[in-house]
C-alpha cells in the first residue's frame, strides 16, 4: 500500500508518429515519468523526421540529467533524473 508521502513515478508507453510528439516526451519526462517510446511508425514516415526526432529527444534528455537508450531495433526509453539506467560494460546508447 503506498503512504500519501510517497512519490509515485509513472511508466508510460507510445508510438513516436511525427516530430510534434516530442512535447509530449518532454513534458512527460519533466513529470518525472519514465518512457518507452516506439518510433515505428515514424520509421515508415521518415528516415529525416526520425533523425531530428531523435537528436533532439536525446539532447533534451541529456540536458535535464535524464537518461536514454536503445531496446532493440524501434525502441528507447528515458528517464527522469535521478533513475539512472544499467548498461553493461562497454555497452552505449
Amino acid at each position: 500500500m503506498q503512504k500519501s508521502s510517497e512519490k509515485v513515478t509513472y511508466l508510460k508507453a507510445y508510438p513516436l508518429k511525427g516530430y510534434d510528439d516530442i512535447q509530449r516526451v518532454k513534458a512527460d519526462l519533466d513529470a518525472g515519468c519514465i518512457i518507452i517510446v516506439r518510433f515505428t511508425p515514424l520509421i515508415k514516415k521518415s528516415l529525416d523526421e526520425l533523425s531530428k526526432s531523435i537528436d533532439e529527444i536525446y539532447k533534451y534528455v541529456m540536458a535535464v540529467g535524464g537518461d536514454i537508450a536503445r531496446l532493440g531495433e524501434d525502441r528507447i526509453v528515458i528517464t527522469p533524473p535521478g533513475v539512472k539506467i544499467f548498461r553493461e560494460s562497454g555497452l552505449k546508447y
